[in-house]
């Protein structure tokens, strides 16, 4: 039977693969990729491998990964802009880079910061970096993240993009336990469309979203 998607919530998923046990779904709506229901890590696997994560905001070469998406938005947003870091994770550095070029950035983290404050105030920028491949409920985090940005703002996100599906098995991507969802540059412009948000790519596996100016989110 069909399997809904999680991302753009249609019941139209076929079956991809099963690997080392797990199953995954592909959408032919939304062309995004994941993980059977079933199969999905509980909160306390999910900690324990995200404590093995080196993510050191003085780690030159870390911040030249991160500046994949840093570039693209700095060069976007106005001067003294307020962003959000959804997601940050235990070692916050692109918030420091943000906040380096003059920016005022709140942090927010399930795990590592999970100030509810930070979910009650909107923003002229939302950055989610590595995090949207770990959503076991992407169309409710997407409607949250929406909701957090002002008319007008940016919800810049980075994942890797899934291209291939004959290489989906040995992908290392796949690979980690952590990572349920995959999306597709398609995955993010039809979401895009349907939030009536623009999109942009500026390089591969960076998206940067903008809310219409004068208009909050929309369902």
């Amino acid at each position: 039977m069909p399997q809904p998607c999680p991302v753009c919530e249609a019941k139209a998923a076929e079956p991809l693969l099963a690997v080392e046990g797990r199953a995954y779904w592909r959408c032919p709506v939304c062309a995004a990729r994941f993980l059977d229901p079933a199969a999905l890590p509980s909160r306390e696997a999910e900690l324990a491998h995200y404590l093995h994560h080196e993510n050191d905001p003085s780690d030159a070469r870390y911040r030249r990964f991160l500046s994949k998406l840093a570039d693209p938005l700095l060069a976007r947003l106005g001067r003294q802009s307020s962003g959000l870091d959804y997601g940050c994770g235990p070692g916050p550095a692109l918030a420091a880079m943000l906040r380096e070029a003059g920016h005022a950035v709140a942090l927010y983290d399930p795990f590592f910061a999970p100030d509810p404050a930070a979910l009650a105030a909107t923003y002229d920028f939302v950055t989610c970096t590595e995090v949207a491949e770990h959503f076991h409920h992407p169309a409710e985090e997407f409607a949250r993240l929406r909701a957090l940005v002002r008319p007008g703002g940016w919800l810049a996100l980075m994942t890797c993009f899934q291209t291939d599906d004959a290489r989906f098995a040995a992908w290392h991507y796949r690979k980690d336990p952590t990572h349920v969802v995959f999306y597709r540059e398609a995955t993010f412009r039809l979401l895009a469309h349907r939030w009536g948000w623009a999109c942009e790519v500026p390089v591969k596996d960076v998206v940067l979203m903008q809310s219409p100016p004068g208009q909050g989110a929309r369902e």
